[in-house]
């Protein structure tokens, strides 16, 4: 392998780190929805994610990046707050493996935001390969659902519309610093409010949760909204937003997969052809030209 491409297919494999620690967020949410409410899931999921960052910032000594306070800010209102209560929401009312098929469209929408926002300029193949992903994907989420668009759908897509400007705000930032400490400092910038809106979710937001429950709450905070960010930050700023961001087409898969070991739901033969003609636009769209 040429050096000059090192660092793209090393940020493609911790971008696929974090995108198979990411799939099992929606199921996890289903069985945490069993013993607390969507509120309560998003902001206490916040809190042991805060606590988490903010011990190990502690005990390794790290100290505020001066001039990132409204970056950490904008990721942190994005990731921290915005996808979890949609996609909780979400989860009431569409099967997780559902709803993992409607996440496919966040490769194109970070595309979209890291040339908005970060200044990127993908070329026309790369567009391409973009789009034919996440037609593959919506047109296979819409012919599991007969054709019908869901509430919950438009829950999720206003999720993945925060999470991938999230994504966006805390890659520009990781090439500053590193990527777990954007996600680390973004937790403790918004975690007064998480406590404070965890503390007024208790009243009514628990509901007897079972261990499976809890489990699944703890994965939340400590792997999807804490660990699995430290690799997908790091990937993204290594081997450029959007082309990284493509490797997110593989957690629809990811999603259904866990689906049906956790919750039992079905994987079609449908569903794996789906799946390896995405896996074969992702590896074509990596070697497209991005500016």
């Amino acid at each position: 392998m040429r050096i000059s491409t090192h660092p793209q297919a090393m940020g493609m494999a911790l971008g696929l780190i974090g995108v198979t620690i990411f799939g099992a967020t929606l199921p996890m949410t289903h069985i945490a929805l069993g013993g607390f409410s969507p509120f309560f899931i998003t902001f206490g999921r916040a809190v042991i994610a805060s606590t988490a960052a903010g011990l190990t910032l502690l005990l390794l000594g790290k100290r505020w990046p001066k001039g990132q306070g409204a970056m950490l800010l904008g990721a942190g209102i994005c990731v921290v707050y915005g996808f979890p209560i949609f996609s909780s929401i979400a989860m009431q009312t569409i099967p997780a493996s559902h709803g993992g098929v409607i996440l496919g469209l966040l490769p194109l929408l970070t595309s979209i935001f890291a040339a908005a926002v970060d200044g990127e300029r993908p070329g026309p193949a790369f567009w391409a390969y973009g789009v034919a992903g996440a037609a593959l994907v919506v047109f296979f989420s819409v012919r599991e659902s007969g054709f019908h668009l869901q509430l919950g759908d438009v829950w999720l897509f206003l999720a993945a519309v925060t999470a991938s400007l999230g994504y966006v705000l805390s890659a520009k930032v990781s090439r500053i610093i590193p990527g777990w400490e954007v996600i680390s400092w973004a937790l403790v910038i918004t975690s007064p409010l998480s406590l404070a809106a965890t503390l007024a979710a208790m009243t009514n937001g628990i509901d007897a949760p079972t261990n499976a429950e809890l489990g699944a709450l703890s994965y939340l905070g400590l792997m999807s909204m804490f660990g699995g960010f430290v690799f997908w930050n790091a990937g993204l700023a290594l081997g450029g937003i959007g082309r990284v961001a493509q490797v997110q087409l593989l957690q629809t898969f990811v999603t259904l997969a866990v689906s049906a070991v956790l919750l039992g739901e079905v994987i079609s033969p449908a569903t794996v052809a789906f799946a390896v003609a995405v896996a074969v636009i992702v590896w074509l769209g990596r070697k497209a030209r991005v500016a």
